[in-house]
């Protein structure tokens, strides 16, 4: 399966991508489908930075992760970019 290039850096799209749209993603999806070898990596970041990242299991057993619009302080600025 071919990954989608990513432009802009892996935090950047990744705060983009799932900052407050609801959406989730797994470590298995981000490397299939946008070449993200290390999610947990750049959700510790993500964490590291003020961002509430939720986590959920999925059917399988796996992890999905989430961020919330608001951060930790209850700003909705972005931190990336």
């Amino acid at each position: 399966m071919a990954f989608t290039k990513i432009t802009t850096s892996q935090n950047v799209f990744l705060e983009q991508y799932l900052r407050g749209t609801g959406r989730s993603l797994t470590a298995r999806q981000a490397e299939a489908m946008y070449g993200i070898k290390n999610l947990r990596a750049r959700m510790t970041e993500f964490r590291n930075a003020g961002l509430r990242v939720n986590t959920r299991p999925t059917t399988d057993g796996r992890t999905s992760y989430l961020v919330s619009a608001r951060d930790v302080t209850g700003s909705r600025a972005s931190r990336f970019a």
